[in-house]
């Protein structure tokens, strides 16, 4: 089936570090038209997100479950918009291979995706992990899947452009990746 694992801070909402309060949630422009088009060409979506601030004590996993039912709410696409929601709350302190790393599945780990893969029998060739952030690119790449870099979050397209890793692709934002995808489907028919 084909799949997206979406980062929510830089790609469906505005990154605002260490977000707890719903009432600071907002959709990024073509967010939500995105998320119908995929929903309405058959993707299944999963949200895949790294939350620090709990790892850190800033704020807590409650305040993240609030953030995402309010960024449902301003989706208005229902509650069951996400096959799966990962929230890893590891800070990043300690470097991925270090041996006193609790980094389970804080992005760059492909522990989620392959999780998902391997539970609902996805093909990893039809599934992509869409982010602003390099751990976001990361992760994709790690689990096997196609990676897509958005302009809408930490860097713009020129700084993507400077460290994109191949064999990742850049979209201005998701709604422009989303809607490539007709093309992608089209081509491999």
């Amino acid at each position: 089936m084909k799949t997206l694992f979406l980062d929510r801070d830089g790609t469906i909402i505005y990154d605002k570090d260490y977000l707890a309060d719903p009432a600071g949630v907002e959709l990024i422009p073509g967010a939500r038209a995105a998320l119908h088009e995929a929903q309405s060409r058959g993707y299944r979506l999963f949200l895949f997100t790294n939350q620090s601030g709990i790892g850190r004590g800033y704020y807590t996993l409650a305040d993240v479950h609030a953030c995402n039912r309010r960024m449902l709410e301003l989706l208005d696409l229902g509650p069951e918009l996400f096959t799966e929601i990962c929230i890893a709350p590891e800070a990043h302190s300690e470097p991925e291979d270090s041996p006193r790393a609790n980094q389970v599945f804080r992005k760059p780990s492909p522990r989620f995706i392959l999780e998902m893969i391997a539970k609902y029998a996805l093909a990893p060739e039809q599934c992509w992990m869409v982010g602003d952030r390099e751990s976001d690119i990361e992760a994709g790449l790690r689990a096997g899947i196609h990676s897509v870099a958005v302009a809408t979050g930490k860097y713009n397209l020129d700084e993507w452009r400077a460290r994109l890793p191949a064999p990742a692709t850049l979209h201005a934002d998701l709604l422009g990746f989303v809607n490539s995808l007709a093309a992608h489907h089209t081509r491999d028919r």
